[in-house]
């Protein structure tokens, strides 16, 4: 079998995905297949040394909104930069099918509100030749990738299809109506998809500021869904919800949908400040169901779901501000320009910016941080900007103002928004280590120019594994939740482990090298349309179904990712 090995992986410290002790090895493949993992004597018509460096599985992302960015784009960063070879979108009940031909400004000013995607972006991006999800799964058959892609059913899509206007404005569904969303639903997992997902929390809204259309659903309408995709035998669901003032009743029905439908489902677990001892009886509410035989998950973040805020970005401590208006649509360098004005400074920090929620976010100036490069996620408290005002003596808007203008007016500023109310990430730790969770939400292809936290994965294996003072876990537990945890939970049996006759997907890793350097702003979407990218050093190659499609974090320029239809044996 190694007679005509494509590629030889040679000599590193193969980090097989299982958890298992590392050990040093070569990896053979052919055929897009892994043909033996040992010492390997015959050579591929590839070679990567690997001596010193980590072999791991590709990473899998369970948690991603490429749903629009895989339509004008082969590359999908910065997940496909940051070693994942595996992602799965339609999260949160948000995409772009089913979708009929006057649904569409619904769905694109939906996916604006929710995922921070300008409209001009979508309107020129999106080709729409599709209406059905069978159709947008064929359309994206058809495409190439420097990564695989699955897809999920997304509930608010698929109420529009059904319901129009009625959907969009949350109306109750009538007994045709579900009979119609569910008979679709379940076309949708026989079609390929690997699940089915839906949001229930407030802060997914529409870009004029409405809820998303499934905020309220009914039981009844959720039950009807479930019980037709538990009829499929496939997929899961996927849940995010506010669990209202009381967490049980919402989990209780949540678990009523498990048992109606057999199928598992996951839900987003977040540390909020206004509850922040909310997500361990979460937690607790998980173990418990699984006890009792229902499989459920809490999808966990490595790190603080926060905000990026800068001068070049969708927000900064200055954004709601009257006389920010003068500057907002100009070209960056004239915007740096005229905000080096001391009169137009002047103006913004007498300005307040805007309601308590604002300012709440925006000027709490002992919760934002300096990112810095390489890019800090758990900064003590005495680096705030506040803190560090108070050093000075000077005020703090005034300090951070003249901090963004740092850089020629790209530094950027963290606020951590959830998972960081004591200050530390001893929350995400007791997340991390918990049996019922699964790390993900990094939302590549979301929040293009607010956040950038596909490259959470990379931080698994920086913070949590080398940099961290305390509290690390061993590299191979952290690249066994990073691979194979993720790739079972989604049905994919065939990847997220080195091991003979599996896919051939890999990372090769200069582990005392790698390095997350803080965001950075490019203008590569349609339309001009901007997004933060966050490159990481140390990734010596990754390779997708046997192929090298990245050097040194370079593109190869090849593009074996594909389509995943359904579960992998």
């Amino acid at each position: 079998m190694t007679d005509a090995l494509t590629l030889v992986v040679r000599g590193g410290l193969v980090v097989d995905g299982t958890g298992g002790e590392p050990f040093e090895a070569d990896v053979g493949i052919a055929g897009g297949r892994i043909a033996a993992v040992g010492k390997i004597p015959s050579r591929g018509t590839e070679e990567i040394d690997a001596r010193g460096m980590l072999v791991t599985p590709g990473f899998v992302d369970p948690h991603t909104h490429y749903d629009a960015q895989v339509m004008w784009a082969n590359h999908l960063s910065p997940s496909s930069s940051n070693g994942v070879t595996t992602a799965l979108m339609g999260n949160c009940g948000v995409g772009f099918a089913p979708c009929k031909p006057d649904q569409r400004d619904m769905l694109v000013r939906l996916m604006e509100g929710v995922e921070d995607i300008p409209e001009p972006v979508l309107t020129e991006g999106l080709p729409w030749d599709w209406q059905s999800f069978p159709e947008y799964l064929d359309r994206l058959d058809a495409r190439h990738f420097d990564m695989d892609i699955a897809a999920q059913v997304p509930h608010a899509a698929l109420r529009v299809f059904v319901m129009g206007e009625r959907g969009a404005a949350r109306e109750p569904a009538t007994e045709a109506d579900r009979a119609t969303m569910a008979r679709l639903a379940a076309e949708g997992i026989r079609a390929g998809a690997l699940g089915f997902s839906t949001s229930r929390t407030l802060n997914h809204k529409t870009v004029d500021g409405q809820p998303t259309p499934t905020l309220d659903a009914a039981e009844e309408e959720l039950s009807t869904i479930a019980r037709a995709i538990g009829e499929t035998g496939m997929g899961w669901l996927q849940v995010i919800s506010d669990f209202g003032d009381t967490i049980e009743p919402e989990f209780a029905m949540l678990r009523r949908l498990v048992a109606l439908s057999g199928r598992p489902m996951t839900t987003t677990v977040l540390e909020r400040d206004s509850k922040p001892a909310e997500w361990r009886r979460l937690l607790d509410l998980i173990a418990e169901a699984n006890a009792a035989g229902q499989a459920m998950t809490g999808m966990v973040l490595t790190r603080p779901t926060g905000i990026m805020l800068g001068f070049e970005i969708s927000q900064n401590p200055f954004v709601e501000c009257p006389s920010w208006q003068q500057v907002a649509h100009l070209p960056f360098p004239a915007r740096i320009a005229a905000l080096r004005d001391p009169s137009l400074r002047a103006r913004l920090l007498e300005e307040t910016p805007g309601g308590p929620v604002m300012t709440n976010r925006l000027h709490r100036w002992d919760r934002i941080f300096p990112l810095g490069d390489p890019a800090d996620y758990e900064p003590p408290a005495d680096r705030s900007i506040g803190a560090e005002a108070r050093r000075l003596g000077v005020d703090p808007a005034g300090l951070a103002y003249d901090r963004l203008l740092e850089n020629d007016g790209r530094t950027i500023l963290y606020r951590p928004l959830s998972n960081y109310a004591d200050g530390t990430l001893e929350t995400v730790r007791a997340m991390m280590a918990h049996p019922n969770t699964l790390i993900g939400l990094g939302d590549g292809g979301a929040h293009v120019s607010i956040l950038c936290d596909a490259s959470a994965m990379t931080y698994g294996l920086t913070h949590w594994t080398r940099d961290r003072a305390s509290g690390r876990f061993p590299v191979e537990w952290m690249v066994r939740r990073l691979t194979r945890d993720n790739a079972w939970a989604l049905g994919l049996r065939d990847r997220g482990v080195i091991a003979p006759g599996l896919k051939a997907d890999l990372n090769v890793i200069d582990h005392g090298k790698l390095t997350l350097r803080a965001p950075h702003v490019v203008y590569d979407l349609p339309a001009g349309g901007r997004r933060l990218m966050q490159r990481a050093d140390g990734y010596v190659a990754t390779v997708l179904s046997g192929e090298i499609v990245s050097r040194d974090g370079v593109s190869t320029g090849r593009l074996p990712g594909r389509l995943v239809r359904g579960a992998q044996a």
